[in-house]
């Protein structure tokens, strides 16, 4: 049987991919910002801020590029108490800072663009709201781990008895006493 000679068809190539992602709704345009600076651990903490920076951090990027970016990834021992934070600074001098703590990335977009986004932000989050949608992608997953949370903490805690070693003979010589108890091994083949 000949083969087919159909047109070979390229996947998307990594640029496209990134492009797309970069691309992607809600457009993170800020406005009457000059800079942002966030902080946090480099390691085994703040895993919400390091999401944000990895996922959504290029984002705002490609919206703003003329915005100045610094992440102040600081190395701490357990001993050390760091506080996650974006601090940001204004064309007019003043600064505001949002609390990155226990933050999902996508609760920090939120908080972000809801403090710098302007009316584009607002009339977007409008539509997403009216329409049933989540305002960002990803805030589902959010949502539905905060229900599991939820659920699983409303849930009485069963804990095993306490069996004594008394107890435990006790059972053992009951099961062994039942006159209908099947037989198992040698005594279940032997008549």
């Amino acid at each position: 049987m000949p083969r087919r000679r159909g047109k070979f068809i390229p996947p998307p190539s990594q640029l496209s991919q990134v492009l797309e992602h970069l691309n992607a709704g809600p457009r993170y345009a800020l406005n009457g910002l000059r800079r942002v600076s966030l902080t946090f651990a480099a390691k085994n903490d703040h895993m919400g801020a390091r999401h944000f920076v990895k996922e959504e951090l290029p984002r705002i990027r490609w919206a703003n590029p003329i915005l100045d970016i610094h992440v102040n990834r600081i190395q701490k021992k357990r001993e050390d108490v760091l506080k996650p934070e974006v601090v940001l600074e204004y064309q007019d001098g003043t600064t505001s800072t949002i609390d990155m703590t226990n933050k999902w990335s996508t609760t920090i977009a939120k908080e972000l663009m809801d403090v710098a986004g302007g009316d584009p932000w607002k009339a977007y989050k409008a539509t997403a709201l009216a329409a049933g949608q989540p305002v960002i992608p990803g805030e589902e997953k959010e949502r539905l781990t905060q229900q599991a949370k939820a659920r699983k903490s409303s849930m009485p805690k069963v804990r095993p008895k306490q069996n004594t070693e008394e107890d435990m003979e006790a059972k053992v010589q009951e099961m062994l006493n039942e006159p209908d108890r099947p037989k198992t091994g040698a005594a279940a083949v032997l008549p």
